[in-house]
């Protein structure tokens, strides 16, 4: 009963997943064990973590660009994609604050993200970053199984981090970056005689980047991975119902065409995947047996077997990627245009949506905007919502 209220508010709250992906609890076995779903399309078959708000991206810059981030040059919100791409950021102190709204297109305009993040480096080898993410869902009225009123509450998420940052060569660097993780989803009330609490999780995140910005002909090729929020499983009781994090696995590369002294494009791509067992979606007894012992893994034993637990073998796995395109002109580092796509497979969430944003910097002072239009019939939380950040580089030099 806990996890289905605590699911239920992060769910709501999200709204991450389609009717469709309901349906992954009709999927059958069609006699060779293999999972069918009963109304004759795909078996919806979506991997679910607990404080999925730990995924939501912050950052308009990355948002413009399909979501894709790990590979791109370094700003203050690199701390969400890749620690790691600080060591070769161009000024030496930088913050940066977002503010997303959330399900906007239902009129709930208490439900939000807020970011803050910001890096100082250290000298010309070593950085340090610190990121503040606030997640609100509004007000909620909670009622016991009778519909009776128990009072109304604030659900909120925050995550606190803060990372360390190393050129260990020229052209390659690594970071890495520690959590604190508080999810107050129904903090009081009881179900079935137990009082729910806030989670709390502790996690870490490995960052790599290899940058060549010396080439031949003036532009700048940079590759990125970045593996996250590996920590303890969070739970909501003193019981031993425990959820994964969403532990994520992010690889991608930008290259830079510098055509000349005003004028630069970037184009990058990204892929992601969640390291977190594959559930059984064949309903019946021995499902739910196999599940329970999938949830009964260690944190660090599951990056592995996710990588290779899907239960329609490595076909079902190669869906579970999600991709991320996306290009960024710049007219003399003062204007910029940003476009993108995500896309993600229908049996995994069935998101894919177009983006498209605006940069600009004045000195010390910088604004992007970003906007969403979903391609698919998959409700997007962000659907025709107008996001933005505000960055300030301290080192920045005056503009011409």
């Amino acid at each position: 009963m806990q996890r289905i209220l605590l699911g239920s508010l992060s769910t709501l709250a999200l709204c991450l997943f389609s009717l469709t992906t309901l349906s992954a609890q009709f999927c059958t076995d069609d006699g060779s064990g293999k999972p069918v779903s009963t109304n004759g399309g795909p078996c919806v078959n979506t991997v679910v973590t607990a404080v999925p708000f730990l995924r939501i991206n912050p950052d308009a810059r990355g948002g413009a660009m399909g979501d894709a981030g790990v590979a791109l040059s370094a700003d203050a919100n690199s701390m969400h994609y890749n620690a790691s791409r600080l060591a070769f950021a161009a000024e030496d102190v930088a913050l940066s604050a977002t503010y997303t709204p959330w399900l906007q297109a239902l009129g709930l305009n208490d439900v939000y993200l807020a970011y803050l993040g910001g890096y100082k480096k250290l000298d010309e080898f070593q950085a340090i970053g610190a990121s503040l993410r606030y997640f609100s869902l509004g007000d909620i009225e909670f009622t016991d199984a009778n519909s009776m009123p128990l009072g109304t509450g604030k659900p909120n998420e925050f995550e606190l981090a803060v990372a360390y940052t190393r050129k260990l060569s020229e052209r390659f660097s690594a970071s890495l970056t520690a959590k604190y993780v508080n999810s107050n989803l129904a903090a009081g009330q009881q179900v079935d005689g137990v009082t729910l609490e806030a989670g709390q999780a502790f996690a870490a995140d490995l960052g790599f980047t290899y940058r060549n910005d010396r080439t031949s002909n003036g532009n700048a090729l940079q590759i990125g991975a970045a593996i996250t929020n590996v920590g303890n499983k969070i739970s909501y009781s003193n019981d031993t119902i425990r959820d994964f994090l969403p532990a994520n696995l992010a690889v991608g590369a930008s290259y830079t065409f510098r055509l000349d002294e005003y004028n630069e494009i970037t184009i990058t791509g990204e892929t992601n995947k969640l390291l977190v067992p594959t559930p059984c979606s064949i309903a019946g007894e021995e499902c739910d047996v196999e599940n329970r012992e999938l949830n009964d893994q260690s944190p660090v034993s599951s990056l592995f077997s996710s990588l290779a637990d899907a239960p329609e073998g490595f076909g079902e796995e190669f869906r579970e990627f999600t991709y991320s395109v996306g290009a960024e002109y710049w007219y003399d580092q003062q204007f910029a245009l940003r476009a993108g796509y995500f896309s993600e497979h229908n049996t995994k969430g069935g998101r894919k949506y177009l983006t498209a944003g605006v940069g600009l910097k004045y000195n010390i002072f910088g604004l992007n905007f970003s906007y969403l239009v979903p391609t698919s019939n998959q409700r997007n939380p962000l659907d025709n919502t107008l996001r933005f950040s505000l960055i300030f580089d301290f080192g920045a030099q005056a503009s011409r």
